[in-house]
């Protein structure tokens, strides 16, 4: 019969519902009886024994809260009675042994990619028109509408099909509400050049007013971009007076890789005859650089040159014990492949801090997430704010109730392994294996900084349900439970339900989740983020944002 509870690690002194639970009953666990003196919805948690004023909140095997009031055993955590707290971090010394999985499975294996002039290996072929200014954004606009349309990259004719039969019902004097939503889903137009998996545009509101700093970011955030495994070739729209001066791009784009040769055209509008001039210029050299670009074909890689970034979002009371561990599992593999894997969002490390340091085997890198972390914190207190406000309504809602209870089950996408390397925001994972990167924990500043840090791959978990992609790089979402995905099937790529059900383990999901990547990889699955188009890229400006 399967569990209808789960205690995560034996300290713990909360049970988690699995499925809804009812005032009154009594649940039966480890031969121990717990009589629930209310209702536990699924996924929240409830006591295991009496609390005092301040005693402490144990799950996943480590401190995450306190009693505000007495509770008794069998009363439902909430926020009321629970508030964040954690246990101190720093550096020690600590002798880290890791026992790699079992890889056999994957041995040998081999995903066919875009193979670049200095050996990284590409899982798509994109275009990229960058701004280098805000005042840009109209230009880009004109001009994705033009080559989106004309090149078959476009997903909204179905929208615009629909709108039309909208205005037919109206001016016809048919009822609106009887029009299917479902009555057009053609597919989009077959892309007119076949190895170019898109003409992605990074619009954003940066590079002029605001603080030099935060130019100076935006430029190294867009030199990563346009430097990316996944990036074929790259139009740079300036305006000329901008802050961000092309000339401080280029610089950025060559300190990161001087051995760079991807063609990269750039235009500035006030040193242009005219914006028709510009637009028709802009599009007709990324034409004849699109037809160069699509000469490349994928070919066989092995898969040590995925680079993984492995991401949370709408998580809920299911993300800490299917997707992200399932996630956990995938990384951990990829690792004992030699691959690498990006763990980001500080902000929902909070409490996690002492394994991965006891995890970091160099000590100036374990003292530099030390410093990165300390100082991110330390900034959100001053503001006002706090990793204890991370937490969304809707993480409350499903069963998040303190910080430390998502950023532990947060941290499982990060698997078991080593740390190799810690970066900070921009900087290239150069070292194979788990490598921590500073963002916040916002799902699009998150993933636009993982992008930045070289991901070729997202795996992106969810309980909630999250439209989340990124212009560069694939974004897999993984759903925590069935529910969400019957719901949500558009979004959804994977399902970890069967985990919670008791149908699959964590190993056997991690493994399917892993061939699923080396096929999304090889251009044989397309992920519904890509289909749809969800190109979202928000840069950080280095402000509090969690």
């Amino acid at each position: 019969m399967k569990s209808r509870v789960l205690r995560i690690h034996p300290k713990d002194n909360v049970l988690v519902a699995l499925q809804d639970l009812t005032q009154g009953e009594t649940i039966t666990f480890e031969n121990k009886a717990y009589t629930l003196l209310e209702d536990i919805p699924a996924k929240h948690k409830f006591f295991t024994q009496d609390m005092n004023l301040q005693d402490e909140i144990y799950m996943y095997g480590v401190l995450v809260g306190k009693a505000q009031y007495p509770i008794p055993a069998g009363s439902i955590m909430n926020t009321q009675n629970t508030k964040h707290a954690v246990d101190p971090y720093t550096y020690r010394p600590y002798h880290y042994e890791w026992q790699a999985p079992d890889v056999s499975k994957f041995e040998g294996s081999t995903f066919n990619g875009y193979w670049r002039s200095d050996g990284r290996v590409g899982t798509a072929n994109y275009w990229l028109f960058v701004p280098t200014v805000f005042c840009e954004n109209r230009n880009l606009d004109v001009i994705k509408e033009a080559m989106h349309n004309e090149l078959g990259y476009t997903v909204t004719d179905k929208y615009k099909r629909f709108t039309h039969s909208l205005i037919r019902y109206y001016e016809q004097g048919d009822d609106i509400s009887n029009l299917d939503f479902s009555a057009d889903s053609a597919a989009p137009n077959e892309r007119y050049f076949k190895n170019i998996d898109g003409i992605k545009f990074l619009n954003h509101q940066g590079g002029c007013g605001g603080i030099r700093q935060d130019a100076a970011v935006l430029s190294k955030l867009l030199a990563a971009y346009a430097d990316h495994p996944n990036v074929a070739g790259v139009t740079v729209l300036s305006l000329g007076c901008q802050n961000l001066q092309v000339a401080d791009f280029r610089k950025d784009l060559l300190e990161r890789n001087p051995g760079f040769d991807k063609p990269l055209f750039v235009f500035e509008q006030q040193q242009s005859q005219s914006e028709e001039q510009l637009i028709k210029e802009a599009i007709k050299q990324t034409f004849a650089g699109l037809i160069e670009a699509n000469k490349l074909e994928r070919s066989p890689a092995p898969i040590s040159k995925l680079v993984l970034g492995v991401k949370c979002g709408g998580s809920d009371g299911f993300s800490g014990i299917s997707a992200n561990p399932a996630v956990g599992y995938t990384s951990d593999l990829l690792v004992g492949l030699g691959g690498t894997v990006l763990l980001a969002e500080f902000p929902e490390l909070c409490g996690a801090e002492q394994q991965l340091i006891d995890r970091t085997k160099d000590e100036q890198a374990a003292k530099k997430f030390i410093r990165l972390m300390s100082a991110y914190s330390t900034a959100a207190e001053q503001a006002g704010s706090g990793f204890h406000m991370n937490p969304s309504p809707g993480n409350i809602k499903d069963g998040l109730i303190t910080d430390a209870i998502k950023s532990n089950g947060a941290a499982k996408k990060g698997g078991t392994s080593p740390v190799e390397d810690v970066l900070d925001y921009t900087e290239q994972a150069i070292k194979p294996g788990l490598n921590l990167v500073c963002t916040p924990g916002n799902d699009v500043e998150a993933t636009t900084g993982k992008a930045a840090s070289g991901a070729t791959l997202i795996l992106f978990t969810t309980g909630l349900g999250t439209p989340t992609g990124n212009p560069i790089c694939p974004t897999i979402k993984v759903s925590t439970n069935k529910e969400l995905t019957r719901r949500m099937g558009d979004i959804i790529d994977i399902d970890t339900g069967p985990v919670i059900d008791g149908e699959k383990t964590i190993e056997e999901m991690g493994e399917d989740i892993l061939a699923y990547c080396i096929k999304a990889a090889s251009g044989e699955i397309t992920p519904k983020a890509v289909l749809l188009n969800q190109d979202d890229f928000i840069p950080w400006k280095r402000g509090v944002s969690l």
